[in-house]
């Protein structure tokens, strides 16, 4: 049996009426698990985590995606995490014996279907990118919504499908095909913003850091502290131990402490060698954390 991992993050954060309502559209597809989501009000931003045969996944990412684009309208929205459009990214990531090709092949199926049935703009990254330099997400979302409109203007900038005009209210969406990767937070016990960037840019891989690390540094104003905010594209060669420790020496530098540590969406055991979750002052691990669980569940 094919199974793919679909993570759809969606821009919004803060309505939980309307975050419901994208839920329920997974739920309603009884050929899926919707095994995990969680939102975030300074991120303004949901992540939604569910797995399934091929042809379910796309439909049930479809439907979702269409209840997105009727509740979210970008030039109302704003967040601390970068974003292009209201459905921001969706990767399709082959778990089991499923091949990479396979999940390229459905998010391309994916991106043409979704610029034919709402008219959204769509760029391909990851696995799945047309072009090159597209391989990196954070290359393709660089400069946000806010500088989407004159980005799509430049025709070495425009999307992959659909027409290069800029759609105020959907903005644009990214459409990947990746292995699976690791979502983790860890948040300082301070509000200094210079210093979780600071942080951010010397763990993150293209600095010279630690390899496979992609990071930026925010401020939580709920809550009055700063968060490096990461995203780990490889836990075989990078666990998450080696970044707690160096995140943890750099804070200590400059005498902060970390408070705590979250992750967001589901993990591979990989990403816990050489340590345990108590150990990372997680915040929010469980087994129903563990990518395995969830895979073996599926497969029955």
């Amino acid at each position: 049996m094919k199974i793919i991992e679909c993570v759809p993050n969606f821009s919004e954060g803060c309505n939980q009426n309307k975050i419901k309502a994208i839920a329920k559209i997974f739920e309603s597809f009884p050929g899926v698990r919707l095994v995990d989501y969680s939102s975030d009000v300074d991120h303004n931003r949901s992540v939604f985590t569910f797995l399934g045969q091929p042809a379910d996944v796309l439909d049930a990412a479809l439907a979702a995606s269409g209840k997105a684009l009727e509740l979210i309208d970008m030039r109302k929205q704003a967040g601390v995490h970068p974003r292009l459009g209201a459905v921001d990214v969706v990767p399709f990531i082959p778990l089991g014996k499923t091949k990479m090709e396979d999940a390229v092949d459905l998010a391309h199926t994916f991106g043409r279907k979704l610029n034919e049935l709402f008219g959204v703009p769509v760029y391909f990254y990851g696995n799945a990118a047309l072009i090159p330099e597209r391989g990196e997400l954070a290359i393709v979302r660089h400069g946000g919504y806010e500088a989407l409109s004159k980005k799509m203007s430049n025709p070495v900038d425009a999307p992959d499908v659909g027409k290069p005009k800029f759609n105020p209210r959907a903005g644009a969406t990214v459409v990947g095909a990746r292995e699976p990767l690791v979502a983790y937070n860890i948040n300082l016990n301070c509000d200094d913003l210079r210093l979780a960037q600071k942080i951010a840019s010397q763990i993150r891989e293209k600095s010279g850091g630690l390899k496979h690390v992609r990071a930026i540094g925010v401020i939580l104003k709920s809550r009055g502290i700063a968060q490096v905010s990461m995203n780990l594209t490889n836990c075989k060669e990078t666990p998450l131990k080696a970044i707690y420790d160096q995140v943890e020496t750099l804070a200590a530098d400059r005498g902060i402490e970390i408070l705590e540590s979250e992750l967001i969406g589901l993990v591979p055991k990989c990403a816990f060698a050489g340590t345990k979750p108590k150990n990372l002052k997680l915040v929010n691990f469980d087994k129903e954390r563990l990518l395995e669980t969830h895979l073996k569940a599926f497969s029955g």
